[in-house]
């Protein structure tokens, strides 16, 4: 799965969104850093989600862009 992200160079190194989920966000002292970084919040992100829609029903649809 392919997520869009914004990285942004700081005082302190790289900071990363998620702009598709909102609230994710990670950083990292280098670019390299913060990229797996966010590879991981996402992650647990996705992981939070599932837990809570346990027991509620869940479908899926396709969007064309």
């Amino acid at each position: 799965m392919k997520y869009l992200v914004v990285i942004n160079k700081t005082d302190e190194g790289y900071s990363v969104s998620c702009p598709g989920l909102p609230g994710c966000w990670s950083q990292g002292a280098t670019e390299e850093e913060a990229l797996e970084n966010i590879q991981d919040a996402i992650r647990e992100y996705l992981a939070a989600v599932a837990d809570s829609l346990r027991g509620q029903e869940i479908r899926e649809v396709e969007v064309a862009v």
